[in-house]
């Protein structure tokens, strides 16, 4: 009786979708530690609890670090650290793509394993990379969500994070390259800003940026410090409803401006299964399950199966449109 009400147990945890840590072959008693761009950040806040909470699914220990203003050199000191208490693996969202590669370079020699996510370091600098979505996907659907709210017309401008971010610079890479084609012949990016994921900072580029071109049409500000904090601006302004933004967000910080007509529509994924797959995707690593060659594969607790593609990335899946239609739908 035991060994069928252990059966029946383990079938119905594969189909619930979360298979157990031994399943996933993962070793009990790992440390992860996750180093977000910046702490106190309500993003990398949902990431990272999602995925100290999938740390305890499979037995590891899970814990956060990092600076409080997000800047190139800001996170050296947290690896340095990190290295020093002979943490399994260092989950890292990077501030700059090239700078850290030395010191994650050290922490691999002794060892520890490294994923990045949501924002990348250089490939010498980590063995796998979870990637919230296709990076073209990202910064291409923007730009057709932004078109089709103006009418594929006017000056926009992009409110992005800072100027060395890995994610935003490809992102908006993608979106530079959309605009060349011919449906947006009339659409013209004038400028784009840096508020260095600091609240007050893109509340004031987003001011700048009404000043210097009154006539702005729409703003895309791929990150969820920067729209937030444009939006802010918007809602109390004379530009509410006349100028269109859009970006990247959680539907916890936009939801009032959707709601007030401030915003009609952003995108985003979920912050917390990024979290999560970056957990399971170090805990993977240190078990020896994946090396982080492309086409290996691993269980991802209630994510399923995930693959690793070229260049060691392991992509979460599509963004999702958020609008007054479904935001009451999400709580993150």
């Amino acid at each position: 009786m035991k060994r069928r009400a252990l059966m029946i147990g383990a079938a119905g945890a594969m189909l619930a979708g979360t298979l157990p840590a031994e399943a996933a072959g993962i070793k009990p008693g790992l440390t992860i530690a996750f180093l977000p761009k910046q702490v106190n950040n309500p993003y990398f806040t949902t990431a990272d609890d999602a995925g100290i909470a999938a740390c305890k699914e499979f037995g590891a220990s899970g814990k956060e670090v990092g600076p409080s203003s997000a800047g190139a050199s800001t996170q050296v000191s947290y690896i340095n650290t990190l290295v020093a208490q002979r943490v399994r693996a260092i989950c890292i969202s990077a501030n700059d793509r090239n700078a850290l590669v030395p010191y994650l370079k050290r922490a691999m020699a002794q060892g520890i394993k490294v994923v990045s996510y949501d924002s990348d370091v250089a490939p010498a600098g980590r063995q796998l990379f979870c990637s919230q979505a296709d990076n073209e996907t990202i910064g291409r659907d923007e730009v057709k969500l932004l078109g089709k709210m103006i009418d594929y017309s006017g000056q926009i401008a992009i409110l992005s994070a800072t100027p060395n971010a890995t994610n935003q610079n490809t992102w908006i890479g993608f979106m530079k390259d959309e605009l060349k084609k011919p449906e947006y012949a009339k659409m013209e990016l004038v400028k784009v800003a840096y508020g260095n994921d600091d609240d007050q900072k893109s509340f004031t580029e987003m001011q700048g940026l009404m000043q210097a071109f009154p006539h702005l049409r729409g703003v895309i500000s791929p990150t969820t410090v920067g729209v937030s904090a444009a939006a802010r601006y918007l809602s109390s302004s004379p530009y509410k409803g006349k100028v269109t933004l859009t970006g990247l967000g959680t539907p916890n910080q936009m939801r009032a401006y959707i709601k007030d007509g401030t915003v009609q529509a952003f995108a985003l994924w979920n912050p917390g299964d990024l979290g999560y797959l970056a957990a399971y995707a170090a805990g993977s690593l240190c078990s020896g399950v994946i090396t982080g060659k492309e086409g290996e594969s691993f269980a991802c607790g209630k994510l399923g199966q995930r693959s690793i593609g070229a260049d060691g990335v392991v992509i979460l899946g599509p963004l999702t449109v958020f609008d007054k239609s479904n935001i009451d739908q999400f709580h993150f």
